[in-house]
C-alpha cells in the first residue's frame, strides 16, 4: 500500500456490516431497498409541502428541511457501502474517508439542531399561541435554519481539520461500514487526548443545548396539556407534537448509545448496530411517522399522488 506524507497511509479498508460472503447479496438487497424508500419518502414529503399552500407554515418548513437533511445524511454512507458490496472492494481513500466523516458529522449535527427548532416551534404554538405568528415569523424561521446549517458545518469542519493532523501508521482496517469518528480515532498512532476533550466538549454543547431546548419545550407542552380540561382537547394538543417526539426518541437514543462514551470503551458491534439505526432506519421512518400521524400531511400526499397519476391529456 502506498504511504502518504503525513498520515502513513493513503487509504482505509471498510469491513462493512459482515465479512461473510453469503451475507453480501442479502445485505445489498435490504439496504438498497431501505435507501430507495428513504429517498422516495423524504422527496414526497418535500414535494407535498412545497406544492400545498396550506402547509406553508413554520412547522412544515422545518420538516421539509429535515427531510432534505435526512436524504443527504443517508446519502453520505449508504451509496458507498452498496458500491463496496457490489464491486467486492472495501477500500476508501484517505481524502474520501475524511470527506465522508465531515459530511456525516455535519448532517448529524444539523438533524440535531433542526429537531430542536421544531420542538421550539411546537412550544410556541401550544404554550404561546397568541404570539405564534410574531415569534415564528418567516424571517426568524429562515434565520434558525441558516444558523443551524452554519453551526453544524463549522463544528464538523473544525473536527475534520483536527483529525487531518493525525498520523495513521498502524492498522488501516475500519471495523465499520463508513468512516465514523470513533473507529477512525482508534486507528491513530498520534496523541489524541486533546482531540478527545475537544470532541467531547463539541458533542456535549452541540448535543446538550439542542436537547435542553427540546426538554424545556416538552416540559412546558406537557404542563399545558395537563391544564386542558377535556380528554379530546388533550389528545388534539398532543397529536400535534407526537410525531416529533417519536423522531427525537429514535435519534437521540441511538446517538447517546454511541457517542457519549470515551473512545477506549467503544464497541464496534454496538457502534454498527446503533449507526444503522440513526443513519438508515431513522431517516427512512421519519416520512412514515409524519405522514401516518398527521392528517394535513396525509391529505397533501394524497393530493400530490393524485396529481401525479392523473393523465395530462
Amino acid at each position: 500500500m502506498q504511504k502518504g506524507n503525513t498520515t502513513g497511509i493513503s487509504e482505509f479498508l471498510l469491513l462493512g456490516l459482515s465479512e461473510q460472503p453469503n451475507h453480501q447479496l442479502i445485505l445489498f438487497g435490504i439496504f438498497l431497498t431501505m435507501y430507495l424508500v428513504t429517498i422516495l419518502g423524504n422527496l414526497l414529503i418535500i414535494l407535498a409541502i412545497a406544492s400545498n399552500s396550506h402547509l406553508h407554515s413554520p412547522m412544515y418548513f422545518f420538516l421539509a428541511n429535515l427531510s432534505l437533511v435526512d436524504t443527504c445524511f443517508t446519502s453520505t454512507t449508504v451509496p458507498k457501502m452498496l458500491l463496496n458490496i457490489w464491486t467486492h472492494r472495501q477500500n476508501i481513500s484517505y481524502a474520501g474517508c475524511l470527506t465522508q466523516m465531515y459530511f456525516f458529522m455535519a448532517f448529524a449535527l444539523l438533524d440535531d439542531f433542526l429537531l430542536a427548532a421544531m420542538a421550539y416551534d411546537r412550544y410556541v404554538a401550544i404554550c404561546l399561541p397568541l404570539h405564534y405568528t410574531t415569534v415564528m415569523s418567516p424571517t426568524r424561521c429562515v434565520l434558525l435554519v441558516t444558523i443551524s446549517w452554519l453551526c453544524s458545518h463549522l463544528i464538523a469542519l473544525s473536527l475534520t481539520l483536527f483529525m487531518a493532523q493525525f498520523s495513521f501508521c498502524g492498522s488501516y482496517v475500519i471495523p465499520h461500514f463508513f468512516c465514523d469518528l470513533l473507529p477512525l480515532l482508534k486507528l491513530s498512532c498520534s496523541d489524541t487526548s486533546i482531540f478527545q476533550v475537544v470532541m467531547f466538549i463539541d458533542a456535549s454543547l452541540a448535543g446538550f443545548i439542542p436537547f435542553a431546548c427540546i426538554l424545556f419545550s416538552y416540559v412546558h407542552i406537557i404542563l399545558t396539556i395537563f391544564r386542558v380540561p377535556s380528554d379530546d382537547g388533550k389528545h388534539k394538543v398532543f397529536s400535534t407534537c407526537g410525531s416529533h417526539l417519536s423522531m427525537v426518541i429514535l435519534f437521540y437514543g441511538t446517538l447517546i448509545l454511541v457517542y457519549l462514551q470515551p473512545s477506549s470503551s467503544y464497541s464496534a458491534e454496538t457502534g454498527i448496530i446503533a449507526s444503522v439505526m440513526y443513519t438508515v432506519v431513522t431517516p427512512m421512518m421519519n416520512p412514515f411517522i409524519y405522514s401516518l400521524r398527521n392528517k394535513d400531511m396525509k391529505r397533501a400526499l394524497r393530493k400530490l399522488l393524485s396529481k401525479g397519476m392523473t393523465p395530462s391529456w
